[in-house]
């Protein structure tokens, strides 16, 4: 078996690294690099009734610390047009390779359901990670909510906004922090031809913008981004919302990335491409110091 995976690894490590040259981050050679000793999986648990609505949980192996695991819930990006939980197993278990419990979660997309209803979705996603924090061996007090790029601005919107969580019977004051990595937070007008019918473009409801939500009670923050990123400006977006948030008075840490794009700031977390940024490193001490 160790033969085998070692094989595997050493086929699916260059054609990861020729598509990270080229601008893409393929979820199938990023999983095959993830490592298969270091979690339990299952998969296809429902948070919902609707097909959409399920989530794989990633379990570290061993017993449960006293107190619990910290929890996080993960949301994938793709404009809220594409994206499956099973492309993302990569970064479910990376986090738990670090000691979480981590739930990657499916939501509906666009043309199915336009906004709103997707951040619907991930309240249930993230009420469930609430509710069974406690069942699933995690700490309900350190429970934490995480996304890349549309599923950033699907975290913010649920840290940062109480509308969410409260109709779940929730609230962000239940979290014990929240991670965005190259999230959409301030994009109007919006110029992405596929990002605009989701937002009814160009009658943008009011409230669609995470910048308008930063309070001085927003739970800890951990914004990161690439430096260099050609789809969703790091100065702007998460350089705005952590200035927003600072003027605030709430904590918030941000970090820009040298040497990765929008995409490959995601691959780091796989295995042999972290050597590109230290984020799995960032993002795990930053749960690790939440109280």
């Amino acid at each position: 078996m160790r033969i085998v995976k070692h094989a595997l690894l050493w086929f699916a490590l260059p054609m990861a690294v020729l598509a990270l040259l080229a601008g893409i981050a393929p979820a199938a050679s990023l999983n095959a690099l993830a490592a298969l000793d270091t979690r339990s999986v299952a998969e296809g648990v429902r948070y919902g009734a609707l097909p959409r609505q399920q989530l794989d949980i990633y379990r570290p192996r061993g017993a449960a610390p006293a107190g619990g695991w910290p929890l996080v819930v993960f949301f994938y990006g793709g404009s809220w047009n594409r994206g499956e939980r099973a492309d993302y197993r990569f970064v479910g278990e990376a986090l738990a390779s670090r000691g979480m419990l981590t739930l990657v979660a499916d939501y509906r997309l666009y043309p199915e359901v336009r906004y709103p209803e997707f951040l619907r979705d991930c309240a249930q996603a993230l009420a469930f990670g609430l509710a069974q924090a406690a069942p699933l061996g995690a700490n309900p007090k350190r429970v934490f909510v995480m996304g890349h790029s549309a599923g950033a601005y699907n975290a913010a919107m649920l840290a940062l906004d109480d509308r969410w969580l409260r109709a779940t019977g929730h609230s962000p004051g239940e979290l014990a922090g929240w991670v965005g990595l190259a999230g959409p937070y301030d994009f109007l007008p919006i110029r992405n031809p596929e990002v605009r019918p989701v937002f009814f473009h160009p009658n943008v409801p009011f409230g669609t913008q995470v910048l308008d939500h930063a309070g001085r009670d927003s739970p800890r923050a951990f914004l990161g981004a690439a430096l260099n990123d050609d789809l969703v400006n790091p100065q702007r977006n998460s350089g705005g919302l952590a200035a927003r948030l600072r003027e605030a008075g709430a904590p918030v840490t941000l970090k820009l990335y040298e040497h990765v794009n929008h995409m490959t700031l995601a691959a780091a977390f796989a295995p042999p491409l972290r050597w590109l940024a230290p984020v799995l490193d960032d993002v795990t001490a930053f749960v690790e110091a939440a109280p």
